[in-house]
């Protein structure tokens, strides 16, 4: 049996297979070349002395012991061509997850989406940049993969409870990530990577006899006697099928107007709205690991921070090291922006969305909306920064300082944001109550991160997509809407999930649900 260890080791050493070796053989007594194998099962870094750690769990194999190379396989998954139908909306992680999981219990997806494949997307993704041209249904948001694919692949979670997180990071691993990602206290692939891991999903998909539809975006669902009977798409086609996963994204504003449309029942949620701040990333690095540099032993760090202001939470959120801000609007005529970092994250730059928390009372000026208020309160403030920027892509732009002293910037650098910005004073983007949470926020996180308070940090604004701003309600045991029998609400769209993970985890119980249903 080999024997587990918890360690603490200097970086160059953690990232040196020879020097951990004789690091290991002093600590079990043993001459390194006794030492067959060393597995890391976990690894994590603690910056919080001057004095950085790496954090390992490893697995010593002395000679003899018996090693084997664990590879880590697909499930078996049979031909469904011929199953049972289930519509799936939406390819983002909760729609593919799901569709991977009914062809395991043998009943075959239909996968539909609005935007396009993941090469498709990027002539759409470079219009937006460079262009300022927005494809409603190409975009960052939408296309195979959902906003995930190009927007970092972060799959760190805290919803363990939710479901089996490995699992979903062994099937991962199966279609071509990096095993790093099962040891690494916050696992990435990496915008770049995950393209392909996409891909590969939607082959399986197919090869088992699914389908996969692009370019097509649901107009109705067909309901009868409180039953869905089918789906409708913009080209007029008819899709039959009595169990439909709805897992659209928490951007499908019009799925969410056709619900409320149709008098399907969904209310408002609560999310959170605030700036996507842009710092040196060599700035943070010092700030995090209290040195002048990082040296080569240590990836660009992260930052994560939380506080109470005026009793709401103002918070870091997808916090990008080493990564760049993109532009996220769905529409014309609105501005969003989110962050992403490529896998070695070796970009100038880190940002973070610092966001503040809402309550349903905030959209009291848009109750006319009814459960849709949080939504129209939400565009209401990426169509405002849209007008102020200047019509275009760009985004409004401030210095950190210079928006705590609300003083217009006198200059805007460039910054990783390809569109452009536009020097404005962002209190003119926000509801003042945000605004005034906001300054006296950064004044708080700049007594808590020495340094992070700079005017070297350009703030962009809005980042308001952090999660939907609508729910649809299901029922807690059988995963079904409330009202309507065989719709199934999943993922982040229908408010059940925040992340790659949560939402594939969310797509795979929907799928269990169908299934035990059908059984019945």
């Amino acid at each position: 049996m080999p024997q587990e260890l918890l360690l603490q080791v200097s970086p160059e050493i953690a990232t040196n297979e020879l020097l951990l070796k004789d690091y290991l053989s002093k600590q079990i007594k043993v001459s390194p070349k006794e030492i067959q194998h060393i597995s890391i099962l976990k690894r994590s870094i603690d910056a919080r002395q001057k004095a950085i750690k790496i954090n390992l769990k490893v697995a010593i194999y002395l000679n003899g012991e018996a090693f084997q190379e664990h590879k880590i396989q697909l499930p078996h998954y049979p031909n469904v061509t011929n199953a049972q139908e289930v519509i799936v909306v939406g390819a983002g992680p909760a729609g593919l997850f799901a569709a991977l999981q009914l062809i395991e219990l043998g009943l075959k997806p239909i996968v539909i989406e609005r935007g396009k494949d993941v090469r498709g997307r990027r002539r759409d993704l470079k219009a937006i940049n460079v262009d300022h041209l927005v494809n409603e249904d190409s975009n960052y948001c939408f296309g195979e993969g959902g906003a995930g694919t190009y927007s970092d692949g972060k799959l760190y979670t805290r919803s363990k409870k939710r479901g089996d997180v490995t699992r979903i990071l062994e099937l991962l691993v199966a279609f071509g990530a990096s095993e790093d990602i099962l040891i690494e206290a916050h696992p990435h692939i990496g915008t770049n990577k995950l393209p392909q891991i996409i891909q590969d999903i939607r082959e399986k998909i197919i090869e088992c006899g699914g389908l996969v539809l692009f370019e097509t975006r649901l107009t109705d669902i067909l309901v009868k006697n409180n039953e869905v009977q089918g789906i409708v798409t913009q080209k007029g086609d008819t899709i039959l099928a009595n169990k439909i996963i709805l897992a659209t994204g928490h951007s499908a504003r019009d799925i969410f107007e056709l619900l409320d449309r149709k008098q399907i029942f969904i209310e408002a949620k609560p999310f959170a709205l605030g700036v996507r701040a842009e710092h040196p990333q060599s700035l943070i690095d010092s700030i995090q690991y209290s040195c002048d540099y990082r040296g080569e032993h240590l990836p660009p760090a992260p930052y994560s921070i939380v506080k109470q202001v005026n009793g709401r939470g103002m918070y870091s959120f997808c916090m990008c090291p080493g990564g760049v801000i993109a532009p996220c609007a769905t529409s014309p005529g609105e501005v969003v922006t989110n962050g992403w970092s490529p896998s070695k994250r070796d970009q100038a730059t880190a940002n973070s969305g610092i966001v503040i928390e809402l309550k349903l009372e905030d959209f009291k000026p848009f109750a006319k909306f009814g459960a849709l208020a949080g939504m129209e309160f939400q565009k209401s403030i990426e169509q405002k920064a849209w007008h102020l920027a200047g019509e275009t892509q760009k985004v409004p732009a401030q210095r950190m300082i210079d928006f705590t002293q609300n003083k217009v910037s006198s200059d805007i650098p460039k910054t990783s944001y390809v569109p452009g910005t536009t020097s404005v004073e962002m209190g003119a983007v926000f509801p003042g109550f945000l605004t005034q949470i906001l300054r006296e926020g950064f004044t708080e996180f700049g007594k808590s991160m020495k340094g992070y308070l700079t005017n070297e940090a350009i703030l962009h604004a809005p980042e308001s997509r952090t999660s939907s701003p609508v729910r649809i309600p299901r029922d807690p045991l059988t995963y079904e809407h409330l009202q309507i029998k065989g719709l199934y609400p999943c993922g982040e769209g229908a408010g059940y999930a925040g992340g790659i993970i949560s939402a594939a985890i969310d797509g795979e119980k929907c799928a269990l649900m169908i299934k035990d249903s059908i059984g019945k």
